[in-house]
């Protein structure tokens, strides 16, 4: 199949696409292996079918041919260079850097790499899983009967579980998924530009709203009608966002070491509506009492005016500034895309990347080669660098709704059970906004962790665990069963 698209001037030829066929089946689950689509997920109530065919999406051309991804705008500057130590003369399609428990979905034209653990079908054969190792502990599980969805943060990927994907499966007794975002990890690089302007506001695969759809069309693939949200940094915004588009469907929010600003100042209800019945009276008050006082009742009409005019005035000027910041982030977006844009995007990748690893731990010297590959990996996969600054410009350009108020002034409306988990060193978001974030959510709950950095699933495997645990029995509830598991 073959057609056109814009923009990145790429070739691309893919075998496989997944699409829904109703069935009612039993609860098993396959998984696929490396570069193939995962052959069979059979559900409650649907199945995914694996099928040789793939939907055009936005910024490539496909052919029926050789079929492999081929980046003809930057074959030439990509020879005889390495980026944080990757050779860059040799980038792959993200399907042939799948690991044997990788799977792939489409949504809204991505091919979206995740992985599942489902602690009864997989209880048996754990030595296939790039997630565990032959180690065996005690946990109780929960027996909860509810999925929990992973959200990494940015510059992660579906790796930064690993160490406690099977764990939380275990101890929930349901389902795990994570899933890599748009420009990280093996998901799918699309050319956002590609897509037609004339189109009617078409989704930005790299946009958070594109995420927020994702971690909502994943509590679907589970077939499940409520999740447990965890995200990690600025997986938290994501997070928290799904919430807000769909509160009916998260039954828990864990927030780890959350890169969500946290409001200078907690709103205090109770004093504000004392305050406006207090005001409310002094006015009634006045107004009685200068009745038939016509000069009064001039001033005040005069104030009143006054006032008006001067709220028309700076509305006027927030809208300008309004519009000038508008226009400074298209412009700064479209310096981002640019050439340069890229040029400097792999620059600092190649000289700060693997650094901010190292940075976001306590013990630097705890990181790994294994580590370090293992962040590294998607610089292997073709168009990474332009997937990186497309989502760096989405997020530039990410606009809230003029209907919906900032997020910092939303955060008290949030119900669920909220757990903020959080590292007493990290250098990236510092413990202290954690700690405001938790005053800001309502009966949210902070674990501090002691002598860790901005990664304690990563770092801090039994602690962080083990505050999981602790939030989701009192949250939850469910039935302790003890449950003996594989773990990293």
């Amino acid at each position: 199949m073959s057609g056109g698209g814009g923009g990145g001037g790429l070739l691309f030829q893919s075998q496989y696409r997944l699409q829904f066929q109703p069935i009612i089946k039993d609860d098993g689950i396959a998984i696929g292996s490396n570069n193939q689509s995962c052959p069979r997920y059979a559900f409650s109530s649907k199945r995914l079918i694996a099928t040789h065919a793939f939907s055009g999406a936005a910024g490539g051309q496909y052919s029926a041919g050789a079929g492999e991804l081929i980046d003809t705008s930057s074959s030439k500057t990509r020879k005889q260079q390495k980026i944080a130590g990757i050779d860059q003369d040799e980038l792959l399609d993200p399907k042939l850097l799948a690991d044997p428990d990788s799977c792939f979905c489409e949504f809204q034209g991505v091919e979206i790499h995740h992985k599942l653990y489902d602690p009864h079908s997989h209880s048996q054969d754990n030595s296939s899983l790039t997630h565990t190792q032959d180690q065996t502990v005690n946990i109780p599980s929960l027996n909860l009967g509810l999925p929990m969805i992973l959200l990494h943060g940015f510059g992660a990927s579906v790796f930064s579980w690993n160490k406690v994907m099977s764990r939380l499966a275990h101890l929930t007794g349901s389902k795990v998924l994570a899933f890599d975002r748009p420009a990280f990890g093996l998901t799918s690089r699309l050319d956002s530009l590609g897509t037609n302007v004339t189109d009617a506001k078409p989704l930005n695969p790299y946009s958070m709203a594109f995420s927020v759809l994702a971690t909502l069309y994943f509590i679907d693939f589970l077939a499940a009608e409520k999740a447990i949200l965890v995200g990690h940094s600025a997986g938290s915004l994501v997070a928290v966002d799904a919430y807000f588009e769909a509160p009916e469907r998260v039954a828990a929010l864990i927030l780890v070491a959350p890169a969500i600003l946290a409001p200078r100042g907690i709103p205090k209800v109770s004093e504000g509506n004392r305050s406006e019945r207090s005001n409310q009276t002094k006015g009634d008050s006045s107004d009685s009492n200068n009745l038939g006082k016509p000069l009064f009742r001039l001033l005040e009409i005069l104030f009143k005016f006054t006032k008006y005019v001067t709220e028309a005035i700076m509305r006027m000027i927030k809208g300008m500034a309004g519009v000038i910041d508008s226009l400074y982030k298209r412009a700064l977006s479209s310096v981002l895309r640019s050439a340069f844009g890229v040029m400097l995007v792999r620059m600092i990748i190649d000289k700060f990347g693997v650094a901010a690893v190292r940075t976001a731990w306590y013990d630097s010297k705890q990181v790994t080669e294994h580590i370090v590959d293992g962040y590294t990996k998607p610089l292997r996969a073709r168009g990474w660098d332009r997937a990186l600054v497309e989502f760096t410009a989405a997020m530039l350009l990410n606009e809230q709704s003029e209907n919906k108020p900032p997020l910092a002034k939303r955060l008290h409306e949030i119900s669920c059970p909220v757990l903020i988990v959080t590292g007493d060193t990290d250098r990236i978001v510092p413990a202290w906004n954690a700690e405001k974030l938790s005053r800001a959510i309502p009966h949210s709950k902070l674990e501090v962790i002691k002598n860790c950095g901005h990664l304690p699933h990563e770092e801090k495997v039994e602690e962080f665990v083990r505050v999981v645990e602790k939030f989701l029995q009192r949250a939850l509830g469910g039935s302790e069963e003890p449950s003996l598991i594989s773990v990293a």
